[in-house]
């Protein structure tokens, strides 16, 4: 049986150890190169993946993400920025790694091969068919991620399958399948590196974008993010005033009144009334600020349309009484 591309060995890395350092470096960074470049030709698989995701996050989903070893920890760095970059509510968000927590300090190889344990994990969460559960394997038949798919496809949640080898297990599980097709390692098993890099991009590609399909990002920015440090803060100051048009006080004063929220005191720089009204009116927009500030648009335009009216209204009867009198 052929080793799995993510263990062979490249003779082109013959005597590596005997290289050179700028050598070695060179062959390291033309790998991790290679990697994020195999990254393009899953674009689609990860589009599909997104809109699905979309989809069922709308309607009350959650988003699940299980690894083991590194992929364990490149997910659960994923699941980590999405709170406070996005605004995406932690307990909506949940990262399973073999191991449990205490691999996050030191990684518990073995725990990967425990089946149990996954489904130890997995079934408390008591999955339906909103939730999104994203399962990370280099070699695509880790048993513990493997376990988790099974009870995620049980349950007729979304399965998408993260893998580097063709034809792995977890691909032909899962209804969204994700191949980052990585070369060899320079150092053979080495998954961390390339396999690695290409894992860490596509999350970011895929979570990136369901972040914008749900809202929250316009016009390139942040808009929904946790302003919980002096960066942050300038930050949501300097987006609330690109984005409505208003100066850096105003701006400052609206985001107190929306308590650092930044979708509605942007709605408030373009002419919402209060922060109530901004939050309501995203409610009814699923949270989407574009879309927010096209209602808002529509009904500005309509409202003075309306006051236009009347004052012609009330211009052709001031005009018909004087021609009475005058009669």
């Amino acid at each position: 049986m052929p080793l799995r591309r993510t263990e062979q060995v490249s003779d082109r890395y013959r005597g590596l150890d005997t290289w050179q350092d700028d050598a070695i470096l060179t062959a390291m960074l033309q790998g991790q190169a290679s990697a994020v470049a195999t990254v393009q030709r899953a674009l689609p698989a990860l589009s599909a993946a997104a809109s699905d995701i979309v989809g069922r996050y709308e309607s009350g989903g959650r988003l699940i993400y299980a690894g083991a070893g590194s992929s364990g920890v490149i997910a659960r760095l994923d699941a980590l920025e999405l709170p406070g970059t996005y605004g995406i509510p932690s307990e909506r968000i949940v990262t399973l790694i073999a191991g449990g927590e205490e691999s996050l300090r030191c990684l518990n190889n073995g725990a990967e091969d425990d089946r149990e344990e996954a489904r130890s994990a997995i079934e408390p969460l008591e999955l339906t068919k909103q939730d999104s559960v994203i399962g990370i394997s280099a070699s695509g038949s880790t048993p513990y991620v493997l376990a988790v798919m099974e009870a995620a496809r049980a349950a007729s949640a979304l399965t998408l399958g993260m893998a580097c080898n063709a034809d792995a297990p977890l691909l032909k599980l899962c209804m969204h399948e994700v191949l980052l097709d990585s070369e060899p390692e320079v150092v053979a098993g080495s998954t961390r590196m390339n396999a690695g890099t290409a894992q860490k991009c596509a999350l970011n590609l895929l979570s990136t974008l369901v972040a914008i399909r749900l809202g929250h990002v316009y016009d390139g920015m942040m808009v929904n993010l946790r302003a919980e440090n002096s960066k942050l803060k300038e930050r949501a100051t300097d987006i609330v005033t690109r984005a409505s048009g208003v100066d850096a006080l105003t701006a400052g004063q609206y985001l107190e009144e929306t308590g650092g929220a930044v979708k509605p005191a942007i709605l408030m720089g373009a002419g919402v009334r209060s922060a109530r009204d901004a939050d309501a009116l995203l409610s009814s927009v699923k949270g989407n600020l574009r879309r927010a500030l096209e209602v808002n648009a529509e009904e500005t335009e309509g409202s003075v349309a309306c006051r236009s009216g009347e004052e012609t209204k009330e211009a052709n009867k001031d005009q018909g009484k004087k021609e009475i009198s005058h009669g």
